[in-house]
């Protein structure tokens, strides 16, 4: 659908995996819901970008967006 933004969430599950971390820490880490973190792996077209930005810099990340660009991505956090 043109009027959604497609996100690949897969990123942030392979993060949070690498770094030990449930869905609930990440939500808690965040200020988010558990519910959020699951639909934004999930790669659900309803979830707001204020959740992305918050579950990526919970997770030592960041959100790039284009414009024009079909999918979102955020790029994987340096090492710690």
């Amino acid at each position: 659908d043109a009027d959604h933004l497609a996100f690949d969430g897969r990123g942030l599950r392979a993060r949070r995996r690498a770094l030990g971390l449930r869905q609930d820490e990440v939500a808690a880490l965040a200020g988010v819901s558990t519910r959020s973190v699951h639909a934004l792996e999930a790669g659900k077209a309803t979830v707001l970008l204020d959740v992305v930005t918050a579950v990526s810099a919970a997770l030592g990340g960041d959100v790039t967006l284009s414009a024009g660009a079909d999918t979102a991505q955020i790029p994987p956090a340096p090492p710690r």
